[in-house]
């Protein structure tokens, strides 16, 4: 009898499906920044007068925010590979109070930018802001969805080490979130 210590390949987490679908995502976020870096380029001092009028610390609140939610989901993950789904579904719970901050943040500053009369037809930097983090917001309100699901099925224990190719697709999904947010914040809210 002879036993193998060779290591089992490593294949790619989630699901093939999972990874088109983001790299399609990351595709059309793409081409929506290099296209506010380039009017950044052609306009700088719009670009310039019009950030002034953003709150960088609101954004780094944000960032704050979301990558904590990320922390939190790959522990998650962590722990569904352990067979202890439980303490998973509690840590997705704790990764949407976490992400929910970011929405109040992002809704506050939204509210706050429609007040002060800078919506998306005010300039070009904020035709461009507004379509930017307006397409990143859907993106977290259904990445919160995906977290909230995940975290039922945790719960319910229907998720093991085997099984759990849709959980660690779900959670690719939110750091695909994250890795956007981590690209606008800097490019929106500081560099000039």
């Amino acid at each position: 009898m002879s036993t193998s210590l060779e290591p089992m390949p490593r294949q790619l987490p989630g699901d093939l499906a999972m990874w088109l679908f983001i790299l399609a995502e990351l595709s059309v976020f793409a081409i929506l920044i290099l296209a506010f870096a380039v009017t950044r380029q052609l306009k700088p001092q719009l670009f310039a007068t019009s950030r002034a009028l953003l709150d960088s610390s609101t954004g780094l609140a944000m960032t704050l925010s979301l990558l904590s939610a990320g922390l939190l989901a790959a522990l998650a993950q962590v722990q569904v590979r352990k067979h202890r789904s439980r303490r998973a579904a509690v840590l997705l719970l704790a990764a949407l109070l976490v992400a929910s901050v970011y929405v109040a943040l992002k809704l506050g500053e939204y509210r706050h930018l429609l007040g002060a009369g800078l919506g998306i037809e005010h300039n070009t930097f904020f035709t461009l802001y507004w379509i930017l983090t307006g397409f990143h917001f859907l993106h977290v309100l259904l990445g919160m969805l995906i977290l909230a699901w995940l975290a039922q099925m945790a719960w319910r224990r229907s998720l093991g080490p085997g099984t759990c190719s849709g959980f660690e697709s779900g959670v690719l999904y939110w750091h695909m979130v994250d890795l956007v947010w981590v690209l606008l914040f800097p490019l929106v809210y500081l560099l000039g």
